[in-house]
């Protein structure tokens, strides 16, 4: 594939420190002075990454989620060996140690506050590359040339994609990262979290979704970076608002739960939700499944071409789960006109699914996503549309590997979430259950969030995300990540796989 004309023209935002949001933040290590200090102030002196502040008796542990920890010993300025009082401990936090799960294990929460925070990869020693969930992702790696392969320099590597490859007469849209954010409806997550989301993606150059929840008033301004969903429960669709983006998304089933519509509870519901969903305030509102008014492809291209009537200028979009045909459901999709098909896996979506379809019914994005791509190569139109992958994207190297296996670019949701320091309590379905006001519909709890600050802590970590995706491409030889789709040759899994028989660096 090309590289695409003209990135050079897209003008990034820039990376600017925003420091967490609690007084104490969560960090691996946990840094003690003790009663015996003198208050010398050597620590601060010697400390390079600001854990330390002055303090009338003795200095205050102000930063200790900054600490490199144990693997510090080695360097002059290791404030345990070079305190002359030995009054300073570094122990493991027992409390980062119960953070997440086994998808968003502590580290790799830690990694990506970190990334948000300071728009920087973070220097202690944290895996911020895979979880620890045993398969998917966590078990693939890249192989990387042994030689040094000739590349081009950074600065000239694009990360452009296009999001219109159909040849109509459509707008062709070129975002200069391969990623845009998913729905995320206002009642499921705060006005504040959807805002916040909506203008980091105008000022990355991509795109956000509405989710099913309709449209409100505060996003206008960003229309022409707003994708807007049209879900079974047709909630908030309004042709004036189908009128006003660039794209349009059909949302068909969920992966996290496919065969089920959306979930938004009673106590989410507040007047304001109502009044946007046209329901009744307190009233949980359960999507249908599915479309009724589609059982073949035929229907389908009737509401494509309903959309495509209604905004003349639109790109559809469309949103499947990953059924175990889901190579048909994508050749249908494109046969009624589609210029984006999303695949979205099993592992990602709402946190208010039940758990037995978030972990038993989808098909792993892993799984779907070469399935699909070489059908559609053995059918010759797999450069006439673009393929979208979701569902458990957690950091740039599943974005990469994704890629590999077959998609154009990604869809990204709950890394956006951890950005804002979410810390994996699973109470998302709760109107009061998100403590940090991210997930809430809670005026109280919403208002624990800045909007300037929220912002630009999504925009700091996918800056540094798409760093890491230039270098995978410059270590790989390519010059557009364009070239990435579909490499399985540069990917492996570790339990098929020895080491001596790769020919290339295994990127352990």
């Amino acid at each position: 594939m090309a590289h695409t004309p003209g990135i050079e023209l897209f003008k990034l935002p820039k990376k600017r420190p925003v420091p967490g949001r609690f007084r104490n933040a969560l960090g691996k290590y946990r840094v003690t002075v003790s009663n015996a200090c003198t208050n010398c102030g050597l620590c601060l002196e010697l400390c390079p990454y600001g854990v330390y502040k002055g303090g009338v008796k003795r200095p205050r542990v102000a930063q200790d989620h900054h600490c490199l920890g144990f693997s510090c010993s080695k360097n002059t300025f290791y404030c345990v060996n070079r305190c002359p009082e030995k009054a300073i401990q570094i122990k493991l936090n027992p409390s980062f140690e119960i953070l997440g799960d086994r998808r968003w294990p502590p580290e790799l929460l830690a990694s990506t506050w970190h990334m948000a925070e300071t728009g920087e990869l973070p220097y202690q020693d944290l895996n911020y590359k895979t979880g620890n969930s045993g398969g998917g992702f966590d078990k693939i790696r890249f192989i990387f040339p042994k030689k040094k392969v000739h590349s081009v320099p950074e600065s000239k590597i694009s990360t452009a994609i296009e999001l219109n490859r159909s040849g109509d007469s459509r707008p062709r849209i070129t975002i200069p990262v391969p990623f845009y954010f998913g729905g995320m409806s206002f009642g499921s997550v705060s006005i504040v979290t959807m805002l916040s989301r909506v203008r980091a993606a105008a000022a990355l150059k991509t795109f956000c979704c509405t989710g099913e929840g309709g449209y409100p008033e505060e996003l206008i301004p960003y229309d022409n970076h707003i994708i807007t969903q049209v879900a079974t429960g047709l909630f908030g669709v309004k042709e004036e608002t189908i009128k006003r983006v660039r794209i349009v998304e059909f949302k068909y089933a969920q992966g996290a739960k496919p065969g089920l519509g959306g979930h938004l509870l009673g106590d989410k519901v507040t007047p304001r939700v109502a009044k946007m969903r046209e329901a009744v305030t307190g009233s949980a509102l359960f999507s249908p499944f599915p479309f009724h008014s589609v059982y073949s492809v035929e229907d389908h291209k009737k509401h494509v071409d309903w959309i495509k009537e209604i905004n003349t200028r639109a790109l559809v979009s469309v949103k499947v789960s990953t059924p175990t045909d889901v190579d048909m459901v994508t050749v249908g999709s494109y046969f009624a006109g589609a210029h984006i098909v999303q695949l979205d896996g099993s592992y990602g979506g709402t946190g208010a699914a039940p758990d037995i379809a978030k972990k038993n019914i989808a098909m792993p994005i892993e799984y779907a996503l070469p399935k699909v791509h070489k059908f559609l190569c053995q059918e010759g139109i797999r450069d006439k549309i673009t393929i979208i992958a979701s569902g458990g994207i957690r950091s740039a190297y599943d974005m990469a590997k994704a890629l590999a296996m077959g998609a154009d670019g990604v869809c990204l949701g709950t890394a956006d979430l951890v950005a804002l320091e979410c810390i994996r309590c699973h109470h998302c379905e709760s109107g009061r259950g998100c403590a940090r006001g991210i997930a809430t519909t809670d005026e109280e709890l919403t208002n624990l969030m800045n909007l300037e600050w929220a912002t630009q802590r999504i925009i700091n970590m996918y800056l540094v995300w798409r760093r890491q995706l230039v270098s995978i491409l410059k270590r790989l030889g390519m010059s557009s990540v364009t070239e990435l789709t579909g490499r399985f040759d540069v990917i492996a899994h570790l339990d098929y796989i020895k080491q001596e028989d790769v020919e290339g660096e295994l990127d352990l």
